[in-house]
């Protein structure tokens, strides 16, 4: 028994191996948010209700389980709208400036240093910083069945319009933070399959920058 489940378990990091059609894991890309995962979709490849016990996955998982950015139940709504992206950069340009604008020299390229009063220049400032303010915007996606947590929490830059002066440069992520959660992936077929929650890293978005 102990040979047959080892042989099962190298058989998972076999390329090409288990369910047809099956991405096994979010594939490494720079283009972020991942892209869906195409499932198999025969639900005999999904996991049981017995699989499904969350105090055994939640074990299983131990510490990487981040409350924060995912969820075993379906959760509310979070600050997705262009409407609250706007307000969150209108907020973010009232706030402590970063200090690269704060040394930023107005006036022209090559011309002389504009002259402003201390309170018209941080005005200014703090109008650029709201203009060109990349904000992650999160919403919960449904990974569905096959994963657990089934909920993630995931991150978009706003690009709705371009953050630069002038036009054409736009919001696009510039960092990411990885989570770990539980894969159910099957090996084999029909009655000879051997199915296991296995721990994937899934890549998120995690800070956004005005860039080309």
């Amino acid at each position: 028994i102990r040979a047959l489940l080892l042989c099962s378990c190298l058989g998972l990091l076999r390329p090409g191996g288990g369910q047809p059609f099956l991405r096994l894991r979010p594939s490494p890309s720079d283009n972020l948010p991942v892209k869906d995962i195409v499932e198999h979709p025969d639900p005999e490849y999904d996991p049981k209700e017995q699989d499904l016990d969350e105090r055994t996955l939640r074990k299983k998982l131990g510490s990487h389980f981040d409350p924060g950015f995912m969820a075993v139940a379906v959760p509310g709504p979070t600050n997705a709208s262009g409407a609250e992206a706007a307000a969150a950069a209108a907020g973010r340009g009232r706030a402590a400036l970063p200090a690269e604008l704060r040394r930023l020299e107005l006036g022209p390229p090559r011309g002389p240093r504009l002259k402003v009063g201390k309170k018209a220049r941080r005005k200014v400032l703090q109008w650029l910083w709201a203009y060109t303010y990349c904000p992650v915007l999160y919403t919960w996606k449904d990974l569905g069945v096959r994963f657990w947590p089934r909920y993630i929490k995931e991150g978009n830059c706003f690009a709705e319009k371009s953050c630069s002066l002038p036009e054409g440069m736009f919001c696009k992520p510039v960092k990411s933070v990885t989570k770990t959660f539980l894969r159910w992936h099957c090996q084999g077929w029909s009655s000879q399959k051997y199915c296991t929650w296995i721990p994937v890293q899934y890549p998120l978005i995690s800070e956004c920058k005005c860039s080309c």
